[in-house]
């Protein structure tokens, strides 16, 4: 089966309401207008699109973020770019990131959630999470740990709820390889330097991979792209941006060899 990865596009734009100014919005607009439009460049995303209805895989997924504040109007940004995706037969599995989560504001949260049903084809809602669907035989357990934290920090949180779900679901027999869907690394390696940008209540769901109940980690996040994986290809996979990096990852699993390869894309 083939899948392909990616992550982290980042539509900007202005403020869209007065109440910007004294929510965390300020600061994703600040960031934006002086840092993430010079950096990120959305024609990658649809050049994105483009290969994917080419090459037609099982599945494609995006691991959030795909604005800078979760407002209405970024939303709108990307909609018409990945609406040849959406309207294709390709199935497109999507899980909200933190900058998509940014804040609680009513329209934001609407925008969000009109997102998730959108993309998904309404397949599951954003309140629906956690959920696992087969694709080609293979199981993708869907987590959300993006909610809106405070000012200076971007964490993510997996419910202790949504990590029980994970694990009686991963005891269950199998039907084929697992892989976690979710917008942050399940693995880090570096918890005090990136404590502004940490996944806390992962413990759980990390031993599940490390004893290979789940077979891979699918995750966005951090821009820069990375593989963590042993020699069958298990571990976690994160896409980093498609927009800053002009990539994204294609993977293939052999059914018959029972491991993953990895190929990046550059877009």
């Amino acid at each position: 089966m083939k899948i392909v990865h990616f992550s982290d596009p980042h539509a900007g734009g202005p403020a869209e309401d007065l109440l910007a100014y004294i929510d965390k919005r300020w600061v994703g607009v600040f960031n934006y207008n002086f840092r993430r439009k010079f950096r990120h460049d959305m024609t990658k995303l649809e050049n994105a699109v483009r290969y994917i209805l080419d090459t037609k895989p099982d599945v494609a997924v995006c691991t959030g973020d795909l604005t800078s504040t979760g407002q209405p109007g970024e939303f709108e940004l990307v909609r018409p770019i990945l609406r040849p995706l959406r309207d294709s037969s390709i199935p497109l599995i999507y899980l909200p990131g933190n900058h998509d989560c940014y804040v609680k504001r009513p329209k934001c949260v609407k925008a969000v959630n009109e997102m998730v049903e959108y993309l998904t084809r309404g397949d599951y809602r954003f309140g629906d999470l956690p959920v696992v669907r087969e694709y080609a035989g293979v199981e993708f357990l869907l987590l959300n740990c993006s909610r809106p934290s405070n000012l200076l920090c971007s964490w993510g949180f997996v419910d202790p709820r949504d990590a029980e779900y994970i694990v009686r679901e991963c005891g269950a027999p199998r039907k084929g390889p697992r892989i976690l869907v979710s917008h942050y690394p399940m693995i880090e390696h570096h918890p005090i330097l990136r404590v502004r940008h940490r996944l806390f209540g992962q413990q759980r769901l990390l031993e599940l991979l490390r004893s290979h109940q789940l077979d891979l980690s699918l995750c966005g996040h951090v821009h820069k792209p990375y593989l963590e994986v042993d020699d069958s290809g298990r571990g976690e996979c994160c896409a980093g941006s498609v927009t800053r990096n002009g990539s994204m990852v294609e993977i293939d699993y052999s059914e018959s060899e029972n491991r993953f390869l990895y190929r990046t894309i550059a877009l």
